[in-house]
């Protein structure tokens, strides 16, 4: 229980984060491209970096800290980090094959599923 209380509490901080990010970048370049998104995916990329090696040589955290940080945190402020520490996990054990087929399937295939969900609501309700 104290993982799941761990993750729901670090979500809304990261949630929050990437909403009020999202806002400031909005208002600072504009919203002719996604400027907060953006910015949320690299730096949530390099936070979970950082955090995954700290924790694979120096620190000694608990796994519902673990959780709250990476799953929580970095999760509610961009999935898109953990999607990259998934690939990135696959090179370094030399997959390289199954690391470009999840990267392209779950771009492509997810592109793909929005635009089919788009479709089927607009012919459900046309």
């Amino acid at each position: 229980m104290n993982g799941i209380l761990a993750v729901a509490l670090g979500g809304a901080i990261g949630s929050v984060a990437r909403y009020l990010f999202n806002i400031e970048a909005t208002r600072q370049f504009g919203s002719n491209f996604p400027w907060g998104i953006f910015g949320v995916n690299i730096i949530g990329s390099f936070a979970i970096g950082i955090l995954a090696a700290l924790f694979a040589v120096r620190l000694n955290a608990s796994q519902e800290f673990r959780s709250f940080l990476v799953t929580g945190v970095l999760g509610g402020f961009t999935t898109f980090s953990s999607f990259i520490l998934d690939i990135g996990n696959m090179i370094e054990r030399k997959q390289m094959a199954m690391a470009f087929a999840y990267a392209l399937g779950s771009v492509g295939i997810g592109v793909l599923a929005l635009f089919l969900a788009l479709w089927l609501v607009r012919v459900v309700y046309a």
